[in-house]
């Protein structure tokens, strides 16, 4: 059905009406000089579409340089990159070592100082943590618990995903139950602590000294054993992950290490802290 705009039929009555006589001898109007100059925005339009895919090819080969920009396989991610810098901190921290033993080497074949002194200086460098300290030592190994980890006692909810992890909290109690059980140095993961030391974690990720680990997480502290276990067993912070440890099975283990030696901390002793905008 066609519209009535549409329709040749004009006329009220519905009679289609005679078309005026035109002859045949006639010319045809000449196009007026303003339809031959008429500007049309439809060409450049698409001209302007054209120019813009070509740019858009030109800047895809130019990025790509052979490689699939459709997938980020080839980007590197930032686990990635956390990881990369944690190794070159690694190696940095033993060249770091390697030095400062080499500038004691030299310092004490004429450093012109008394042995009263160097004993005072060899004190408090083990007081410090730079030096290596040997004796009887334990080892707490903290772990998370299973993915699929359901409560083992009745009365307690079924865990939430917070629950099943190692979080910072758990590494500073045990970290401070040793020190308060006599503790002569201690070790996380394979780093000496010493008094600016700050564990602390990020995710399930611990970051220690600008590096990065992943559970499981040992803890090594060096001193009477039997103290440092009684110290960890008094600490009401490890009572209450022990809880956790039966209901949701958080890893926990203690183990005694016999005779070790912990090495001496190897990074910068020097503090870095904020400073004000000037």
């Amino acid at each position: 059905m066609s519209n009535s705009a549409d329709s040749p039929r004009t006329g009220s009555t519905g009679s289609t009406p005679d078309p005026a006589p035109v002859s045949p001898s006639a010319p045809s109007p000449a196009p007026s000089e303003g339809r031959r100059g008429r500007f049309r925005p439809v060409r450049v339009l698409t001209a302007g579409v054209f120019a813009l895919a070509g740019l858009l090819f030109f800047t895809s080969f130019t990025t790509a340089k052979g490689t699939n920009i459709r997938t980020d396989a080839s980007l590197l991610k930032l686990s990635d990159l956390i990881q990369e810098r944690s190794h070159r901190n690694g190696e940095l921290d033993e060249a770091n070592g390697r030095l400062r033993e080499d500038v004691e080497s030299l310092a004490e074949a004429d450093d012109g100082s008394t042995k009263a002194q160097d004993d005072k200086l060899a004190g408090l460098e083990k007081s410090a943590g730079t030096q290596k300290v040997r004796g009887r030592a334990i080892t707490v190994t903290l772990n998370d618990a299973p993915p699929n980890a359901t409560a083992k006692l009745p009365g307690y909810p079924e865990p939430q995903p917070d629950y099943l992890v190692i979080h910072q909290q758990d590494l500073q109690a045990v970290v401070n139950a040793l020190w308060q059980g006599g503790a002569q140095g201690i070790k996380v993961m394979d780093q000496r602590l010493i008094s600016t030391s700050a564990v602390r974690c990020v995710g399930n990720t611990l970051i220690l000294q600008g590096r990065v680990y992943s559970p499981p997480y040992k803890i090594q502290a060096v001193g009477d054993p039997q103290r440092m276990q009684r110290a960890l067993a008094e600490a009401p912070s490890i009572q209450n992950y022990m809880v956790y440890v039966n209901v949701y099975g958080l890893g926990w283990k203690v183990t005694e290490d016999g005779t070790v030696t912990l090495p001496g901390y190897s990074g910068t002793v020097d503090l870095h802290y904020a400073k004000p905008v000037e």
